[in-house]
């Protein structure tokens, strides 16, 4: 039976943006950092050097003792605790290991473990002082911990000064040099950087090359490199007249630059990293974007690649706008679409995307890191805990925006869902499904990981939108940006907007669709005609989750009515989604009766067919049984 689409696609609701408020929990709070630093990069030798100076402000009802750093480069070591998952895990990343093939048996060796000594990458940090006096650190693997000479009180502000020292790694994942592409600088997580302490205490995890948790920051960045460089990134730069590469005004004359080097000064306030890509044959060009927002595209000078990227630039502005009008407006003034890395990585204001695509692969790696500004950018969730949330909501929304703005010969499917759920299906069918409250850093597989934080994420919308009605969960989904935009929300930050804003209770869903591996599998039993004029229809509920049903019966003369089965649970109907056709509300069905009756004032000699959720939105993961033909 072909299947019932609502129409959303086109029409979704658009909710005026307020400006950036606090966090709407009673006692909310968060910690802030201003950070300065001045970096030296040797680009021949790949090191570099630098001095840190950060203001770190204690918001929290706690006394610090301690503060820690993440040191991310360091994983990039033979040994380091990533070297060792990539050797443990039984579908390593195949970016981070070389493969070969022994007896007919595949064996996977981590990259990491082959750097030498002047490949690997590390951060080491010199000179730690706290308001003017040394203190003690020591170094444990990507994390330093840092003991306080004077604990630090509530409300109160350190000044927190060192030196370091990196080199950056060979490229092996998301940061370091010489990429495949031949991007010399992809400089992600470089500096040390403050670990985040919120509610939960402090989040200090090993780096293993997943997800990051990161505090509200300013930074102030000066980095001085060979002249004939190009950088870009994070912030505004500060000197553009002076620098030139692109970033001058047309009709100012840049004077004419003393000695090997430049100095570009970068500043960005309230973002949560400081990201940067530096390369001597970068093209650099600025498209006006949405909201006067300077959208810059950092690419190689290679004539393949030439016209996808020029003809990216009005596609990133169309999709910036698609995502201030259904999520909320883009909060800062510059957004940077970067070639490097290895394959698609969002950060502060800016992505580092490979660059040798066909144009839709070229839109699509786009579209999905430009949305994580909204996600993981400006919502901020934790994404080391709750990766589903950044992942998930930024896979719906990105793949939305491709319906919209990429030609239909481009798509591959008219229902841009339908890869989650595919990807979904068959996790389930692989029995590899483990709770969307597992550590991003503790899946068994990648493979459970990937299809978790992204598909199983994507889903929790789309069947919310199932649960509540397309237009209430849309309205959730920017209701939640405006009230939490630069708070860190958490999981049942966002449950409770959609409970708020619509009244029904959603505490069934979080629970079943995060924090268990219960699947949703309804059937319609039989069909049985108890009188003359009345038919009796059978479902069972085989999965261990529970859900409102839609049903819609198609007659033999060809036509349709629907039925609503609400869920007990949630003490509320949904509106209407089907308002061509006449529906009737049924009883409720609750959790624990493992079948449901009801009756179609038909005989059932003029039934066609029935069917559980025409829209198939509902993750149902035995959709065979949905459908009852009367043959």
């Amino acid at each position: 039976m072909k299947k019932l689409v609502v129409a959303f696609f086109f029409c979704l609701p658009f909710i005026h943006q307020a400006d950036a408020q606090q966090n709407p929990n009673p006692g909310y709070w968060q910690q802030h950092a201003d950070y300065s630093m001045d970096v030296k990069m040797d680009v021949k030798k790949f090191t570099y050097t630098g001095t840190q100076s950060v203001a770190y402000t204690n918001n929290s009802p706690d006394t610090l003792r301690k503060v820690f750093y993440h040191l991310y480069f360091n994983a990039f070591q033979p040994n380091s605790d990533m070297d060792a998952l990539l050797m443990s895990i039984p579908d390593p990343d195949p970016r981070m290991v070389d493969t070969k093939e022994i007896r007919g048996r595949k064996i996977s060796e981590s990259k990491i473990n082959k750097l030498k000594e002047n490949e690997i990458g590390f951060v080491k940090v010199k000179k730690l002082a706290q308001d003017g006096s040394p203190i003690e650190s020591k170094v444990v693997g990507t994390v330093l911990e840092v003991t306080l000479n004077t604990p630090l009180p509530p409300h109160q502000t350190t000044i927190l000064d060192l030196t370091f020292d990196g080199q950056v790694p060979q490229m092996v994942r998301r940061a370091g040099r010489n990429s495949k592409e031949g991007v010399a600088l992809s400089m992600a997580q470089w500096f040390p950087k403050l670990a985040e302490y919120d509610f939960e205490g402090w989040h200090t995890e090993q780096y293993l090359g997943r997800e990051f948790h990161s505090v509200w920051s300013n930074y102030d960045v000066k980095i001085t490199l060979d002249k004939d460089y190009t950088v870009g990134g994070t912030g505004i730069l500060q000197n553009n007249n002076e620098i030139g590469h692109g970033y001058q005004d047309a009709e100012v004359t840049v004077p004419s630059t003393k000695g090997k080097t430049l100095t570009w000064h970068f500043k960005a306030e309230n973002v949560l990293d400081f990201t940067w890509a530096a390369d001597p044959n970068y093209i650099h060009d600025i498209y006006d974007g949405p909201n006067g927002v300077k959208l810059h595209f950092l690419y190689k000078n290679n004539p393949a690649i030439l016209e996808n990227w020029k003809n990216l630039q009005p596609v990133t502005a169309q999709l910036m706008d698609f995502f201030n009008k259904n999520v909320g407006e883009y909060p800062y003034s510059q957004y940077s679409v970067i070639q490097g890395g290895d394959g698609g990585m969002e950060y502060s204001m800016c992505t580092l995307i490979t660059g040798e695509r066909n144009f839709p692969s070229l839109v699509g790696v786009t579209a999905h890191e430009l949305a994580h500004s909204w996600f993981q950018h400006t919502l901020a969730t934790n994404e080391t805990k709750h990766e589903w949330m950044d992942e998930g909501f930024t896979t719906f929304i990105s793949d939305l925006a491709m319906l919209q703005i990429l030609p239909k010969k481009d798509l591959e499917d008219d229902n841009p869902f339908a890869s989650t759920y595919k990807s979904y299906y068959s996790m389930i069918a692989r029995n590899i499904q483990e709770p969307l409250t597992t550590h991003s850093d503790h899946y068994l597989t990648n493979r459970a990981y990937s299809i978790s934080a992204y598909s199983r994420g994507s889903i929790f919308l789309t069947q919310l939108a199932y649960i509540i009605g397309w237009d209430n969960m849309m309205k959730t989904l920017q209701e939640f940006y405006r009230d939490y935009k630069f708070t860190h929300p958490t999981p049942n930050d966002f449950k409770r907007t959609a409970e708020r804003l619509t009244g029904a209770n959603l505490d069934w869903y979080m629970t079943d669709w995060t924090m268990t591996t219960n699947t949703v599998d309804y059937a319609v039993l039989f069909v049985e005609e108890i009188q003359k004029n009345q038919s009796l229809v059978t479902l069972k509920r085989i999965g261990r989750a529970g859900m409102p049903l839609d049903i819609l019966v198609t007659y033999q003369d060809g036509s349709m009515e629907t039925f609503y089965v609400p869920y007990t649970s949630m003490h509320w109907n949904k509106p209407n989604q089907y308002v061509e056709y006449e529906r009737t509300i049924l009883e409720g069905w609750g959790w624990a009766q493992p079948e449901y009756k009801f009756i179609i004032n038909k005989p059932k000699s003029t039934i066609k067919t029935i069917l559980i959720d025409p829209s198939q939105f509902m993750a149902d993961v035995n959709q065979e049984n949905n459908v009852y033909h009367n043959n």
